[in-house]
């Protein structure tokens, strides 16, 4: 596959000061860039392998903040829609509704949809215009957004995605953390926006070693903050971005200011009292039905990544099935995401043509053990009443000596909260983060 990839030395940063489960923007003011200088035409690169049609090429990385954009050829969206219409499908299944997954006719209607209305080029532009970088830390690729904020003082912050999410999440918060006055907020809670996408998952490379897990990525990530010469920053999370989030603060590195999460890591090894409240109990048993019915994909992706991956690389109605059956159950809705069908299409198609189902999967296999988090640097916390389990105070309390922000009451959102109710998320984030301006 060949992808167009334009090159530049980013603007040096104003200085400002993540359980484990196995500059620069236009949003609402932007330091301008210079001349982008075009990088050629790449084929092939270090994804492409013998006898495939290669997933992106991405160019090298180095050390130096560059520029990044992508155009997907033609050819591979042409590829894209051929595999969907060759997709074999099996029979109906036996149970009525979702009891045993996706049902069939929601699955044929996505892949209709993504294979006769769906385009990928306007999210291509979108992102074009959103100040994509990539640099090397730690040896690895990582692509990230950064987006400064037009506002003096703003305060920097580390957001991070999980799966099967990637920095599409985000999108719809840049414009309100950066430019609030825009929005209707106020200047003094302005963001610098750094939206890194994890190793393995979208632009960024793919590890080609083990030990890519939470721990070095944490690491990496207070790497990256430096590097775009923030001193003192904040650091947000929900998944495996809660993950990344709280292997930081347990990092504890002097530029990091506090975390918030609306997914606390604790929720798979919770501090349970000896005779366990309401609130306990009914976190338990949201624990004890994800377990049973609903965490499949995470045993699997936790011990066989690999065998997996064969088929999400080679049938992207598989892809979308795999991924689609988690938004749908993990969103405030019924049968379909808040975001709607086009917005997860976005995701799924980044999956597809990053070719990063298994290395995304192998993300889950770097961390089986569950890390109770005990940390004493200021937490908020968000709980989104159609997440997956819903965080009860008590546990945070008992996590977190230094909890700043709790939040249980929101009226809306899920899992994917900040894809799902981007003005709520802003708010809540806002709110963790005052005290520490």
């Amino acid at each position: 596959m060949v992808q167009t990839i334009e090159r530049e030395s980013a603007p040096a940063a104003v200085p400002g000061r993540l359980v484990s489960r196995r500059g620069i923007l236009r949003a609402g003011g932007a330091v301008a860039l210079g001349a982008a200088v075009p990088a050629g035409l790449l084929l092939g690169g270090s994804r492409a392998e013998a006898g495939t049609l290669p997933g992106l090429a991405l160019p090298t990385a180095t050390t130096g903040i560059e520029r990044f954009r992508v155009h997907v050829p033609e050819q591979a969206l042409r590829d894209l829609r051929a595999r969907l219409a060759r997709t074999r499908w099996p029979d109906r299944g036996t149970a009525s509704g979702w009891e045993q997954g996706v049902p069939l006719a929601r699955a044929r209607a996505i892949a209709a949809y993504w294979a006769g209305t769906y385009d990928w080029r306007p999210f291509e532009r979108r992102i074009n215009a959103l100040g994509q970088y990539r640099t090397a830390v730690d040896g690895l690729g990582i692509h990230f957004l950064h987006v400064r904020s037009p506002h003096s003082g703003a305060l920097p912050v580390i957001l991070t995605h999980g799966w099967p999410g990637s920095f599409i999440e985000f999108l719809g918060t840049i414009g309100p953390l950066t430019d609030p006055v825009r929005y209707g907020g106020s200047a003094a809670d302005a963001f610098h926006v750094v939206i890194p996408s994890l190793p393995g998952f979208g632009f960024s490379d793919k590890p080609a070693v083990t030990g890519w897990g939470v721990d070095r990525t944490a690491a990496a990530w207070d790497q990256l903050m430096t590097r775009l010469g923030y001193s003192r920053y904040v650091a947000q999370g929900g998944d495996w971005g809660s993950g990344v989030t709280h292997a930081l603060a347990k990092l504890a590195p002097p530029g990091l200011a506090g975390i918030h999460t609306n997914f606390p890591t604790f929720l798979f090894d919770p501090p349970v009292s000896a005779v366990p409240t309401p609130a306990e109990k009914a976190a338990l048993a949201q624990i004890t039905a994800f377990t049973n019915t609903g965490a499949g994909y995470l045993k699997e992706m936790t011990t066989r990544p690999q065998t997996v991956g064969y088929g999400l690389a080679d049938s992207p109605s598989g892809l979308a099935a795999w991924i689609y059956e988690k938004m749908a159950a993990w969103t405030d809705s019924n049968d379909a995401p808040e975001f709607g069908t086009r917005a997860a299409l976005d995701d799924i198609t980044l999956y597809w043509l990053t070719n990063t189902a298994t290395s995304s999967a192998r993300f889950y296999w770097e961390d089986p053990v569950t890390k109770r988090p005990s940390l004493s640097l200021p937490v908020g916390v968000s709980v989104f009443p159609r997440d997956i389990i819903r965080a009860p105070r008590i546990w945070a309390e008992r996590c977190y000596s230094d909890l700043i922000h709790f939040n249980d009451t929101i009226p809306h959102g899920g899992h994917f909260a900040a894809w799902e109710v981007p003005g709520t998320f802003v708010r809540e984030v806002r709110d963790t983060f005052r005290p520490l301006r």
